[in-house]
This record gives structure tokens, sequence and C-alpha cells, in this order.
């Protein structure tokens, strides 16, 4: 990809903080979704005595006071929403907020955007900490995540965003 001139450019802190904000809602969306699924399995798998009461007189009073079924429901929680955030950007390179803001996720090496540099980019954005470095690096414009998973986010023109121009 170019970077100068005519081509896409690397996005700045501004663009990138919005799409973040946006994907954020979705994510918490997507999170609610999630918990909810999963609190009405228990439910009823707790009420037809599937799973064990364990003294409790309801199945809500169990789940509230149980460290594992807490546990449960926030790890189903927060494996739905990573799943989200990798699975987007593996189809396409952009979550919902980066299509919106013109954003996408290309490699800076001669290979693909493999799983593994995704979770790597995830892991080292510390929930969107690590885009704070592209304040610091003017000219580069590149986050954190996106330095150690040899990744970068260009901004696109609107033809470009276009998925049928992939």
């Amino acid at each position: 990809m170019n970077r100068e001139g005519d081509g896409p450019v690397r996005a700045g802190f501004f663009r990138r903080l919005a799409a973040l904000i946006y994907d954020t809602l979705v994510a918490v969306a997507v999170a609610m979704c999630a918990a909810m699924v999963l609190i009405v399995v228990l439910l009823i798998a707790l009420s037809n005595q599937w799973l064990s009461l364990q003294g409790y007189s309801d199945p809500a009073s169990l789940i509230q006071h149980s460290w594992q079924y807490k546990l449960l429901i926030q790890s189903w929680v927060g494996a739905w929403v990573i799943g989200f955030f990798l699975w987007f950007w593996r189809n396409g390179g952009q979550t919902i907020g980066m299509r919106a803001w013109r954003l996408r996720i290309f490699s800076t090496l001669d290979e693909p955007v493999t799983w593994k540099r995704l979770i790597i980019r995830l892991v080292f954005s510390f929930g969107g900490l690590g885009t704070l470095l592209v304040l610091l690096d003017t000219k580069q414009r590149q986050s954190l995540q996106d330095r150690i998973a040899h990744t970068e986010v260009l901004f696109l023109s609107k033809q470009a965003n276009d998925h049928k121009s992939w």
C-alpha cells in the first residue's frame, strides 16, 4: 500500500478513537446478548434440576452468590467480545466501527494477517490504551499493538472502503 500521496495513509488518533467508541458500544451489546443467553440457559437448567441448586431456594440466588457461575458467565461474555473483534479483523480487516470511520487493518509484512498476529494485536492493545502511542508518534502513526503485531491501520477512501473493492 502506498502510504504517501494518492494512496491510503495511516489513521490518526482521533479517527481511531471514534472507531473505538463505536466498537465499544457494539461490544457492550454483544456482551449483553451473550450474558442473557447463558443466564437463561443456566436458569432453565437449574429450574428443571438438571443442575443442583446447592441448597439455594431459587436459581437466581445461586447464580448471584456462586463465584463459579459468575466466573463462567464472565468467561463466556469475554470470549464473545474477543471473538467479535478477532472475527471482524480476520474477515475483512474491519470491525463495524472501523468500517464506519473507513479504517482497515493491513499487514506490514509480505504475508496475510494471521489469527496469531490478531491475538497478539488484541492483547497488546490493552483495551485501547496502546492506541495512545499514536499521539506520541505523529510521524509513523503506529499504535503499540500495530508495532508488535506487524500491522497498520489505514484510512481508506470511500471507494476503497466498499467491500466490492477488496
